[in-house]
């Protein structure tokens, strides 16, 4: 079915939710205002409707608010597949496999870290190493030279081999999806390349899109579930943010998984709508394999994030010259993005095991969910959400409504709203650190192209995207935050 004639058949059946007519095997299904449905590009219907074709996929074709054009699927994209007769793809999952958000909270208050702020971002720039193949911090060199068998742990274990090596305590591993370990994973599916890319490095930023962020918190739009977390607007509290994932190594899984899903898909006479949609079956040998690899992504992810958490620990300290605990950095929540995932849901009455691809997408739990503990079976599962290095991010919170409607799944960020060419062509990069200076936000960066292509205007709406899901009931807003130090990294020129 062409575009157009898709777009004739999208009814909005109730707030904020809107349905195609069935095109392959399912409809596609919207969440988003009318003024996102009346800006959303005919790219982002055309891979959602590519992606109905795909074997065993349950429901609908999900996309959210932040939606834009990816590789084989959008970005802010989620489809759940029967695990018998359904499929397993690498170009639906992502390239940047458990691209994720991680929130930690301090103790402290605007007042106090204003005076200090140039002196901490500088700090941390030095600490947490960003750009394009930038490699471990200097001040981690037990990092310079891990070995296979070391890398073998890190992506087993995941946020156990932090633990056991002192960059985490079990109370972080409580404050992470899946608990910072996907036991699906088996190093002896990663190829020598992948582990050549991932080796060194552990503990950096990365690129593009990915930042750390001090923040301080807005406005509060639940005060119950903020304070039930340990924040509060009240005292102008400070926060971290950052973005990254598995680097260079989730990248080389990925694009070895594609080649070997497209000669599987030769060599079974698999016609595909897309050849980014490359797939095997889940259960067959091929599938299995890209998911123990595809996990070894996740948990090095994990443990790239838990080293930068440990590497911000050590910065602040250093500043404030206070301990950790006088310091309260605690990591409040962990999020991953770019995964397929196995979970069980309520289908027509039954309990069914399904894999769950995230593309740019976030788990939504909402209270109660077996897989929480401690206060987060309460409040729902912490969703984090990125908005650009000018605009502010918000936390959110699931909900059992998407648990019912959309797999446990919801936005991840503000979603891009032009290309990087044309976002270095809109700004040089002068005015715009003058205007981020202006609004009280300290920017360190090593590239001013990297930073031109990330200005506040190539995004949508952070606002709207998180209210159009808030209203839809699918996540719900908490907390918003500002800016007021951030670090970004180059980026080269592809964009994923």
């Amino acid at each position: 079915m062409e575009v157009q004639q898709i777009k004739k058949t999208i009814k909005e059946i109730k707030k904020n939710t809107w349905e195609s007519e069935r095109i392959d095997n399912v409809p596609i299904r919207i969440y988003a205002n009318n003024n996102i449905m009346k800006k959303l590009e005919d790219g982002v219907l055309e891979q959602a409707a590519n992606a109905t074709s795909l074997p065993g996929i349950l429901k609908y074709s999900y996309l959210f608010s932040d939606a834009h054009i990816g590789y084989g699927v959008p970005v802010g994209w989620a489809g759940a597949f029967d695990l018998e007769s359904g499929i397993i793809s690498p170009g639906v999952v992502g390239f940047d496999i458990n691209c994720g958000m991680r929130l930690i909270r301090t103790n402290l208050s605007l007042e106090e870290i204003k005076p200090k702020i140039k002196e901490l971002v500088d700090t941390l720039f030095k600490m947490v190493p960003a750009g394009v193949g930038s490699s471990s911090p200097a001040t981690l060199p037990e990092l310079k030279s891990v070995n296979r068998s070391e890398l073998k742990e890190i992506a087993e274990e995941g946020i156990n081999w932090s633990i056991k090596k002192g960059y985490a305590t079990k109370a972080d591993s409580k404050r992470i999806e899946e608990g910072g370990v996907s036991n699906h994973a088996d190093f002896s599916k990663i190829s020598n390349d992948a582990f050549k890319r991932g080796k060194e490095q552990l503990g950096t930023l990365g690129s593009g899109n990915h930042y750390l962020e001090i923040q301080v918190i807005n406005k509060d739009f639940n005060r119950k579930i903020a304070n039930n977390l340990d924040l509060d607007v009240i005292k102008n509290q400070v926060v971290i943010m950052f973005h990254t994932g598995s680097r260079g190594f989730g990248h080389q899984i990925a694009s070895d998984y594609i080649r070997k899903f497209l000669e599987y898909s030769s060599n079974n006479n698999i016609i595909l709508k897309d050849k980014q949609l490359a797939y095997a079956p889940f259960n067959s040998e091929e599938g299995q394999n890209y998911l123990k690899a595809m996990a070894c992504g996740i948990n090095f992810a994990f443990v790239n994030r838990q080293l930068i958490t440990y590497q911000i620990r050590k910065a602040f300290k250093q500043v404030f010259k206070k301990s950790e605990n006088d310091l309260g950095l605690e990591i409040v929540y962990d999020v991953a993005h770019n995964t397929a995932k196995v979970e069980e849901y309520n289908i027509l009455g039954q309990k069914k095991k399904v894999i769950v691809h995230r593309k740019g997408a976030t788990r939504s739990f909402g209270p109660g969910n077996k897989e929480l503990s401690g206060v987060l079976k309460s409040t729902g599962q912490p969703v984090i959400v990125g908005g650009s290095m000018e605009t502010g991010s918000y936390l959110c919170v699931g909900t059992k409504k998407a648990e019912e409607e959309t797999f446990g799944t919801t936005l991840h960020g503000s979603g891009r709203t032009m290309s990087r060419v044309a976002a270095r062509k809109q700004i040089d990069a002068d005015t715009l650190i003058n205007r981020m200076n202006k609004n009280g936000i300290y920017i360190k960066a090593n590239s001013t192209a990297g930073l031109t292509e990330e200005n506040g205007s190539a995004y949508k709406d952070i606002n709207e995207v998180v209210n159009s899901m808030d209203a839809a009931g699918i996540s719900l807003k908490v907390l918003s935050f500002k800016p007021i130090g951030n670090i970004k990294g180059s980026w080269k020129n592809t964009d994923f």
